[in-house]
Formats: C-alpha cells, sequence, structure tokens
C-alpha cells in the first residue's frame, strides 16, 4: 500500500495535442517531454522536450555570448579610460594614425605626376608616328601599356588609403565619443 503511494504517474501531451496520464511513460517521454507526478498529482519532476532542450541551450549559448561581450566591452573601456586622460589626446592619437596614409596618399600622388607625364609624352609619340604613316612600335605601346598599369595601380592605393582614412577617423570618433560616456560616469 505505502508503494502505490508514492508510486509515479506521468503526464504528456502527443503530437496532437491531447493530454495522456499513465502509470508508464510513453516511449516518445524523453523526445517529446512531460511531467512526472505524485499519485495525488503534485509536480515531482519535468522533462523537456528536445524542442525546449534545443531552445533552453540556444538560450545558454547566447548568455554566454553576451557576457563574452561585457567582458571585451569592458576590457576595451579599461584600456580607453589608461591610454587617455582628455578628448585632445585621442584627436593627437587620431592624426597621428592619419599622417601615414596622408603621406601615402601624398607619395601615390606625386608618383602619378610622373605616370601620367610618361603617359602623355608616349602617347603624343605615338600619334606622331601613327600621322607619319608608321605603325607604333612595341617600344613605345609597351611602355605605355605597363604605365597604364602602373597608373591604375596608384588610383588603388590612392582609393585604399582614403578608406583607411575613412575607418580610422570613425574608430577614433567612437572612442571619443565612448571616452565621453565613461568619463561623464566617473565619480
Amino acid at each position: 500500500m505505502a508503494g502505490s503511494a508514492e508510486a509515479t504517474l506521468y503526464r504528456w501531451v502527443d503530437g496532437n495535442g491531447r493530454v495522456h496520464y499513465s502509470d508508464t511513460p510513453p516511449v516518445t517521454f524523453q523526445r517529446s517531454g512531460g511531467a512526472e507526478l505524485s499519485k495525488q498529482g503534485n509536480l515531482v519532476k519535468r522533462t523537456q522536450s528536445e524542442t525546449e532542450r534545443r531552445a533552453e541551450a540556444a538560450r545558454q549559448e547566447e548568455l554566454k555570448r553576451e557576457q563574452i561581450e561585457q567582458q571585451k566591452q569592458a576590457q576595451l573601456d579599461r584600456a580607453l579610460t589608461q591610454t587617455y586622460t582628455s578628448e585632445a589626446e585621442i584627436d593627437l592619437a587620431r592624426d597621428r594614425a592619419l599622417e601615414h596614409h596622408r603621406l601615402m596618399i601624398r607619395s601615390a600622388e606625386i608618383r602619378a605626376e610622373a605616370v601620367n607625364a610618361t603617359m602623355t609624352e608616349l602617347r603624343e609619340r605615338i600619334a606622331r608616328s601613327e600621322k607619319s604613316g608608321r605603325k607604333a612600335g612595341p617600344g613605345l605601346t609597351e611602355p605605355l601599356d605597363q604605365a597604364t598599369r602602373e597608373s591604375l595601380e596608384i588610383k588603388r592605393v590612392i582609393f585604399n588609403n582614403e578608406e583607411a582614412m575613412q575607418k580610422v577617423r570613425d574608430k577614433y570618433a567612437a572612442d571619443k565619443l565612448r571616452f565621453r560616456e565613461l568619463t561623464a560616469r566617473a565619480p
């Protein structure tokens, strides 16, 4: 008699949404989930369905990811406040970081002027040759092709450095804004 008072009753919902009760769990109990009840109907243990377990695992993974992001942000905040004492220092660091790209662009522009002059001269020589009825030889066309390729490469270098400068500006603007937020909160 005492054994039957402690017996377990199983409650589950089938695929059609009907609720079932039984003294023995169904074979799908671990997959579909359900509840173990005492004979008095009190909840003894709840078994999650596979879907619930996956959802819980995803929720735990998201919480873990959020904690990692918070830790990274805290580390970045510490580095920011330990590196700079004012917004003016952030501006100076930005300007130093931009200077490298400015120099690369200026160097490329100077080289572009020389390449463009060479291309102009080669085109003029080819035009004179063709005007006199002769076909321009490889001594003129090959250097022009090479100068054209170099001109395109110079444009790519300038473009890449301009993009890099924008990224530097954006990064330091974000750092400056975050620094402002952090120092406004500081006691």
